[in-house]
Protein backbone atom coordinates (compact mmCIF):
# COMPACT_ATOMS: atom_id res chain seq x y z
CA UNK A 1 0.00 0.00 0.00
CA UNK A 2 1.29 3.32 -1.24
CA UNK A 3 1.20 5.99 1.67
CA UNK A 4 -0.06 9.10 0.76
CA UNK A 5 1.54 11.65 -0.39
CA UNK A 6 -0.96 14.37 1.75
CA UNK A 7 -1.16 11.93 4.48
CA UNK A 8 2.56 12.39 5.21
CA UNK A 9 2.57 16.27 4.85
CA UNK A 10 -0.33 16.34 7.04
CA UNK A 11 1.30 14.52 9.90
CA UNK A 12 4.74 16.48 9.28
CA UNK A 13 2.72 19.80 9.97
CA UNK A 14 1.04 18.20 13.01
CA UNK A 15 4.46 17.15 14.21
CA UNK A 16 5.72 20.65 13.64
CA UNK A 17 3.05 21.82 15.30
CA UNK A 18 3.61 20.10 18.41
CA UNK A 19 7.23 20.73 18.03
CA UNK A 20 6.70 24.72 18.35
CA UNK A 21 3.73 24.58 20.46
CA UNK A 22 5.34 22.24 23.09
CA UNK A 23 7.67 24.52 25.65
CA UNK A 24 4.55 27.40 25.13
CA UNK A 25 1.98 24.12 26.60
CA UNK A 26 4.20 23.50 29.59
CA UNK A 27 4.53 26.67 30.55
CA UNK A 28 1.49 27.32 30.38
CA UNK A 29 0.85 23.85 31.94
CA UNK A 30 3.55 25.10 34.97
CA UNK A 31 1.60 28.52 35.18
CA UNK A 32 -1.38 26.73 36.33
CA UNK A 33 0.03 24.20 38.92
CA UNK A 34 0.09 24.65 42.79
CA UNK A 35 3.89 25.60 43.76
CA UNK A 36 3.65 22.77 45.62
CA UNK A 37 3.32 20.59 42.65
CA UNK A 38 6.42 21.83 41.13
CA UNK A 39 8.43 19.79 43.68
CA UNK A 40 5.94 16.82 43.89
CA UNK A 41 7.42 13.63 43.35
CA UNK A 42 6.51 11.01 41.24
CA UNK A 43 5.78 14.78 38.77
CA UNK A 44 3.26 15.92 38.65
CA UNK A 45 2.17 16.17 34.71
CA UNK A 46 -0.89 17.94 35.21
CA UNK A 47 -2.32 20.21 37.49
CA UNK A 48 -4.41 18.69 40.29
CA UNK A 49 -6.08 21.87 40.94
CA UNK A 50 -5.97 24.53 38.03
CA UNK A 51 -5.59 28.27 39.55
CA UNK A 52 -4.68 31.71 37.92
CA UNK A 53 -3.40 32.67 41.34
CA UNK A 54 -0.03 32.39 39.45
CA UNK A 55 -0.89 35.10 37.38
CA UNK A 56 -2.41 37.46 40.06
CA UNK A 57 0.84 36.99 42.27
CA UNK A 58 2.92 37.80 39.24
CA UNK A 59 1.53 40.90 38.70
CA UNK A 60 1.80 42.05 42.11
CA UNK A 61 4.84 41.00 43.39
CA UNK A 62 6.94 42.66 40.42
CA UNK A 63 5.56 46.21 38.98
CA UNK A 64 4.79 44.13 36.12
CA UNK A 65 2.61 46.66 34.53
CA UNK A 66 5.38 49.37 35.09
CA UNK A 67 7.99 47.41 33.82
CA UNK A 68 5.61 46.29 30.85
CA UNK A 69 5.22 50.00 29.79
CA UNK A 70 8.95 50.17 29.76
CA UNK A 71 9.17 47.90 27.24
CA UNK A 72 6.08 48.69 25.19
CA UNK A 73 7.66 52.13 24.96
CA UNK A 74 11.26 50.80 23.80
CA UNK A 75 9.53 48.35 21.48
CA UNK A 76 7.45 51.03 20.18
CA UNK A 77 9.49 53.96 19.43
CA UNK A 78 11.79 51.62 17.75
CA UNK A 79 9.69 50.05 15.95
CA UNK A 80 8.29 53.09 14.53
CA UNK A 81 11.47 54.32 13.75
CA UNK A 82 13.34 51.69 12.49
CA UNK A 83 10.59 51.07 9.55
CA UNK A 84 10.56 54.12 8.82
CA UNK A 85 14.04 54.77 8.49
CA UNK A 86 15.18 51.38 6.98
CA UNK A 87 12.18 51.99 4.48
CA UNK A 88 13.98 55.17 3.38
CA UNK A 89 17.52 53.53 3.06
CA UNK A 90 16.39 50.85 1.25
CA UNK A 91 14.37 53.17 -1.27
CA UNK A 92 17.83 55.03 -1.61
CA UNK A 93 19.60 51.68 -2.42
CA UNK A 94 16.77 50.99 -4.69
CA UNK A 95 15.84 53.69 -6.49
CA UNK A 96 18.93 56.31 -6.41
CA UNK A 97 22.19 56.65 -8.21
CA UNK A 98 25.46 57.06 -6.26
CA UNK A 99 29.11 56.35 -6.85
CA UNK A 100 29.83 53.44 -4.30
CA UNK A 101 26.41 52.72 -3.78
CA UNK A 102 26.77 48.90 -4.17
CA UNK A 103 29.85 49.05 -2.17
CA UNK A 104 28.26 50.30 0.56
CA UNK A 105 25.00 47.99 0.38
CA UNK A 106 27.37 45.07 0.36
CA UNK A 107 29.51 46.48 3.99
CA UNK A 108 25.92 47.13 5.34
CA UNK A 109 25.21 43.50 4.62
CA UNK A 110 28.28 42.23 6.34
CA UNK A 111 27.59 43.80 9.21
CA UNK A 112 24.37 41.29 9.77
CA UNK A 113 27.48 38.63 10.27
CA UNK A 114 28.68 40.64 13.18
CA UNK A 115 27.52 38.92 16.27
CA UNK A 116 25.68 41.60 18.96
CA UNK A 117 28.66 40.46 21.61
CA UNK A 118 31.20 41.87 20.32
CA UNK A 119 29.65 45.43 19.83
CA UNK A 120 28.53 45.19 23.70
CA UNK A 121 31.36 46.81 25.59
CA UNK A 122 32.16 49.52 23.04
CA UNK A 123 28.43 50.18 22.92
CA UNK A 124 28.03 50.37 26.79
CA UNK A 125 31.51 52.97 26.82
CA UNK A 126 29.71 55.12 23.86
CA UNK A 127 26.52 55.55 25.55
CA UNK A 128 28.35 56.08 29.40
CA UNK A 129 30.33 58.43 28.11
CA UNK A 130 27.23 60.32 26.03
CA UNK A 131 25.79 60.50 29.57
CA UNK A 132 22.97 58.26 27.84
CA UNK A 133 22.71 55.43 29.97
CA UNK A 134 19.51 54.92 32.25
CA UNK A 135 17.53 56.56 29.31
CA UNK A 136 16.03 55.16 26.32
CA UNK A 137 18.04 57.97 24.27
CA UNK A 138 19.81 54.95 22.48
CA UNK A 139 16.71 52.81 21.01
CA UNK A 140 15.71 56.25 19.34
CA UNK A 141 19.28 56.32 17.69
CA UNK A 142 19.33 53.01 17.49
CA UNK A 143 15.57 53.52 15.32
CA UNK A 144 17.11 56.48 13.26
CA UNK A 145 19.99 54.53 11.79
CA UNK A 146 17.57 52.27 10.51
CA UNK A 147 18.25 47.92 10.50
CA UNK A 148 20.27 46.26 7.81
CA UNK A 149 18.42 43.07 7.21
CA UNK A 150 15.02 45.62 7.45
CA UNK A 151 16.91 47.89 4.63
CA UNK A 152 17.39 44.49 2.78
CA UNK A 153 13.92 43.85 2.86
CA UNK A 154 12.73 47.52 1.82
CA UNK A 155 15.19 47.44 -0.96
CA UNK A 156 14.42 44.48 -2.81
CA UNK A 157 10.68 45.51 -2.77
CA UNK A 158 11.03 49.05 -4.16
CA UNK A 159 13.17 47.49 -6.80
CA UNK A 160 10.67 45.35 -8.10
CA UNK A 161 8.11 47.35 -8.54
CA UNK A 162 7.79 49.76 -12.13
CA UNK A 163 10.00 52.38 -13.24
CA UNK A 164 7.20 53.72 -15.38
CA UNK A 165 5.72 54.84 -11.86
CA UNK A 166 8.50 56.99 -10.79
CA UNK A 167 8.67 58.26 -14.22
CA UNK A 168 5.43 59.51 -14.55
CA UNK A 169 5.86 60.97 -10.89
CA UNK A 170 8.79 63.34 -12.11
CA UNK A 171 6.68 64.20 -15.17
CA UNK A 172 4.10 65.40 -12.72
CA UNK A 173 6.75 67.35 -11.01
CA UNK A 174 7.37 65.08 -7.72
CA UNK A 175 10.78 65.09 -6.12
CA UNK A 176 12.36 62.08 -4.89
CA UNK A 177 11.02 63.00 -0.94
CA UNK A 178 7.31 63.32 -2.05
CA UNK A 179 7.85 60.06 -4.91
CA UNK A 180 8.63 58.26 -1.50
CA UNK A 181 6.24 59.55 0.48
CA UNK A 182 3.09 59.47 -1.29
CA UNK A 183 4.00 56.59 -3.95
CA UNK A 184 6.08 54.05 -2.73
CA UNK A 185 5.73 53.91 1.22
CA UNK A 186 2.06 53.59 1.05
CA UNK A 187 2.29 50.68 -1.69
CA UNK A 188 4.96 48.79 0.76
CA UNK A 189 2.46 47.38 3.41
CA UNK A 190 3.11 44.24 3.82
CA UNK A 191 7.03 45.21 4.11
CA UNK A 192 5.93 47.58 6.61
CA UNK A 193 4.12 44.88 8.49
CA UNK A 194 7.16 42.84 8.18
CA UNK A 195 9.22 45.30 9.66
CA UNK A 196 7.31 46.10 12.62
CA UNK A 197 6.93 42.84 13.48
CA UNK A 198 10.35 41.86 13.73
CA UNK A 199 11.31 45.31 14.99
CA UNK A 200 9.05 44.98 17.79
CA UNK A 201 9.39 41.54 18.87
CA UNK A 202 13.50 41.69 18.54
CA UNK A 203 13.10 44.81 21.03
CA UNK A 204 10.17 43.35 23.51
CA UNK A 205 12.58 40.17 23.91
CA UNK A 206 15.83 41.62 23.74
CA UNK A 207 17.37 41.04 27.32
CA UNK A 208 20.81 42.23 26.85
CA UNK A 209 20.59 45.69 25.63
CA UNK A 210 18.28 46.66 28.62
CA UNK A 211 20.17 44.87 31.11
CA UNK A 212 23.20 46.42 30.45
CA UNK A 213 22.37 50.42 29.81
CA UNK A 214 19.04 50.39 32.05
CA UNK A 215 18.95 50.71 35.80
CA UNK A 216 16.13 48.87 37.83
CA UNK A 217 14.01 51.63 37.46
CA UNK A 218 14.31 51.99 33.91
CA UNK A 219 14.77 48.54 33.13
CA UNK A 220 12.35 46.10 30.79
CA UNK A 221 10.17 43.20 31.41
CA UNK A 222 12.54 40.84 29.82
CA UNK A 223 15.33 41.74 32.48
CA UNK A 224 12.86 41.93 35.52
CA UNK A 225 11.46 38.47 34.82
CA UNK A 226 14.68 36.97 34.88
CA UNK A 227 15.55 37.38 38.26
CA UNK A 228 12.17 39.48 39.53
CA UNK A 229 10.49 36.53 40.83
CA UNK A 230 12.36 35.07 44.04
CA UNK A 231 11.45 33.86 47.25
CA UNK A 232 12.53 35.12 50.72
CA UNK A 233 15.59 33.06 50.74
CA UNK A 234 16.64 34.22 46.47
CA UNK A 235 15.49 30.91 45.06
CA UNK A 236 13.86 31.57 41.95
CA UNK A 237 9.67 30.68 41.89
CA UNK A 238 8.71 28.93 38.97
CA UNK A 239 5.48 28.99 39.17
CA UNK A 240 5.25 33.00 38.83
CA UNK A 241 7.92 33.09 36.43
CA UNK A 242 5.92 30.98 34.15
CA UNK A 243 2.93 32.80 34.64
CA UNK A 244 4.78 36.33 33.48
CA UNK A 245 6.26 34.82 31.02
CA UNK A 246 2.72 33.32 29.75
CA UNK A 247 1.05 37.26 30.08
CA UNK A 248 4.36 37.95 28.49
CA UNK A 249 4.32 37.08 25.20
CA UNK A 250 0.64 38.39 24.49
CA UNK A 251 1.26 41.79 22.92
CA UNK A 252 3.83 40.59 20.16
CA UNK A 253 0.88 37.85 19.60
CA UNK A 254 -1.45 40.66 19.56
CA UNK A 255 0.67 42.13 17.13
CA UNK A 256 1.04 39.19 14.76
CA UNK A 257 -2.43 38.96 14.90
CA UNK A 258 -3.19 42.07 13.50
CA UNK A 259 -0.98 42.40 10.41
CA UNK A 260 -0.62 38.85 10.02
CA UNK A 261 -1.69 38.57 6.24
CA UNK A 262 0.62 41.80 5.24
CA UNK A 263 3.72 39.64 7.42
CA UNK A 264 3.08 36.87 5.42
CA UNK A 265 3.19 38.85 1.96
CA UNK A 266 5.78 40.89 2.70
CA UNK A 267 8.04 37.80 3.25
CA UNK A 268 6.83 36.17 0.00
CA UNK A 269 7.28 39.30 -1.93
CA UNK A 270 10.37 40.77 -0.78
CA UNK A 271 13.06 39.14 0.80
CA UNK A 272 13.00 35.89 -1.42
CA UNK A 273 12.93 37.91 -4.59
Amino acid sequence: MVFPRRSAVYMLLVGALVLFLGPFAWLLNTALKDPSELRALPVHWWPHDPSLNNFHDALTQIDYLGYARNSLTIATVYALLVTLASAWAGYGFARLNAPGKRLIFSVLLSTMMLPQVLTLIPTYLLFAKMHLTNTYVPWVLWGLCGAPYLIFLFRQFFSNMPKELEEAAIVDGCGQIRIFWRIFLPQSWPVIATSLILSFSWTWGDYIAPALLLDDTHTTLAVKLAYGYVNEHGAPLGNLVAAGAVMYVVPVLALFLIVQRGFVTGAATSGLK
